[in-house]
């Protein structure tokens, strides 16, 4: 995921010259310090929801916003925090994001009630999506050589995977000992050092003098918040009702509109004539798909885990490390892959196999021991590593170089949308197939009448954790919500598997030749 930071001057946007003086090592520490952030947030927040929830007695639907609350805002602002980036300064921007996390968190921590806790998480999403392309832009302008610069990038999705990896085990330690409150309390650490770090090697490249694309900023934000927002409510209220219907003609006519602005004026902020190339336009449904499940199937399998196997964060932490630690160490050897194979083959092959391990993991159940799981979840881990990074190098090689820095910014936008998607629909898909299964769940275990109406109110409200339940009722729970991650999974691996065929067919296998 480079920038355009190196590339020669040409037709286009105007972009911020980097007179680079920073350490190259202590700037590739910082910008991977702010992958993990990013990521961090998002697993530590899942592995907080179930104590969350049972704390704040939060309903089933309205849970579903508090991670995807910060996603949703990531996804709406991360093309213009590029643009912001190379209008004002990478490292200004990148350390804006930096503080905007620390805010955020800092709101959750001290949250006394739901409504708290989705604010601090639409701050920390602005910071997130300040820190995402300008963390990049960042890296490539100071790492100049292209075969070095594959490397760091590679590094810096590596991190990401660290991230992922370190919120399930920080919360489930900082849970046994204290609230929950407490779990953002290492996002806040974590981003003072990252500021730091950054002060102290990181240089600050030179504003671009360009005319900011003000109407396109805007709109793009529009399109995308409002599409964002309609698939997160419409899990809820449905997807023809009146908000959510108004808000997919929000987005339509912010679509258009943007396309309109963009192809008229001279320095656009997303040229979007890079979708007439049928590669570049499967990158970014590659690019998409790979947040979608990776994000999406690691929400499933954490309550599945907490809520159906009544694991302890903890110990859902330790099982989760399998995912995310082979994500990581493979992630890490994807760019040299890339260099010997070309795109289609780690691509192709990394959807077919995380559509292989989606469908291995539907068909177990609450009973089913870790040995017979860590298998699928690290051939997961693997899959999304041969996905996500060279998803990233793929949009590149679509276009032409003067284009990269648009095509980076581009594909980060479609990656956070995805992970919005999965969130917000797979756990949608969760929490509907649970409630709809939980009669039939609690019949067949033979509770009697009154006794099912009470559980399936508290299920529908969130309030059946709050205190120890008989075991015919906690197996009838566990089995329906098992149905609603198993429903999860097979919709994940098709997914997969249709994307695959996209990437397969439609993605140019080497760099474009300008």
């Amino acid at each position: 995921m480079t920038t355009s930071a190196t590339a020669p001057s040409a037709p286009g946007p105007a972009i911020a010259r980097s007179s680079f003086r920073g350490s190259p090592a202590v700037t590739l520490i910082a910008m991977c310090l702010g992958s993990m952030i990013t990521f961090l947030q998002v697993t530590a927040t899942v592995s907080a929801l179930t104590t969350i929830q049972r704390d704040l007695r939060v309903d089933a639907t309205t849970v579903i916003w508090i991670p995807s609350a910060y996603t949703l805002v990531v996804a709406s602002v991360v093309l213009s925090a590029a643009t912001l980036g190379n209008r004002y300064g990478r490292r200004r921007i990148f350390s804006a994001g930096v503080l905007a996390m620390i805010a955020g968190s800092a709101v959750v921590a001290a949250a006394p009630t739901v409504t708290w806790v989705i604010i601090g998480q639409l701050i920390a999403g602005l910071g997130g999506a300040l820190i995402l392309p300008n963390s990049l832009a960042i890296l490539g302008a100071a790492f100049t050589d292209p075969h070095r610069r594959t490397e760091v990038i590679t590094a810096w999705s590596a991190a990401s995977g660290i991230g992922l990896a370190a919120g399930p085990l920080i919360a489930g330690a900082l849970l046994q000992h204290h609230s929950w409150h407490s779990v953002f309390v290492s996002t806040i650490v974590l981003g003072l050092v990252t500021l730091v770090v950054a002060a102290i090697g990181v240089a600050e490249s030179q504003p671009s003098a360009s005319r900011l694309d003000v109407p396109g900023l805007l709109l793009g934000t529009v399109a995308v918040a409002a599409a964002v927002y309609a698939m997160i409510r419409g899990g809820r209220d449905g997807y023809t009702s009146p908000v959510v219907t108004l808000a997919w003609a929000a987005s339509a006519a912010a679509l258009i509109a943007f396309v309109l602005v963009e192809l008229r004026t001279s320095a656009p902020m997303l040229d979007v004539r890079l979708f007439r190339s049928k590669s570049f336009s499967a990158v970014m449904v590659v690019a998409a798909v790979s947040l979608f499940g990776f994000t999406g199937v690691a929400i499933l399998l954490v309550l599945f885990q907490e809520r159906a196997q009544a694991l302890s964060p903890l110990d859902t932490g330790w099982r989760m490390l399998v995912l995310f630690g082979v994500y990581a160490v493979a992630a890490f050897g994807a760019g040299r892959l890339i260099r010997r194979t070309g795109f289609k083959a780690p691509l192709t092959a990394g959807l077919v196999l995380g559509a292989l391990a989606s469908f291995g993991l539907a068909t177990q159940g609450p009973t089913t021991p870790f040995d017979q799981r860590w298998p699928l979840l690290a051939l997961f881990g693997a899959a999304c590593a041969l996905v996500v990074a060279p998803a990233t190098a793929a949009a590149l090689a679509s276009v032409a170089p003067a284009q990269a820095g648009m095509a980076s910014g581009a594909v980060n936008a479609a990656r956070q949308v995805g992970s919005v998607l999965g969130s917000s629909l797979l756990g949608t898909l969760l929490t509907t197939t649970m409630l709809s299964d939980l009669p039939e769940r609690l019949a067949a275990h033979q509770v009697d009448a009154p006794t099912r109406v009470a559980v399936q109110a508290a299920a529908a409200t969130g309030a059946t954790g709050g205190q120890p339940l008989p075991d015919p009722v906690r197996a009838a729970l566990a089995e329906a919500l098992t149905s609603g991650v198993q429903a999860g999974l097979w919709i994940n691996g098709v997914v997969f598997l249709v994307t695959a065929v996209l990437a397969l067919t439609l993605i140019r296998n080497r760099p474009h030749q300008h």
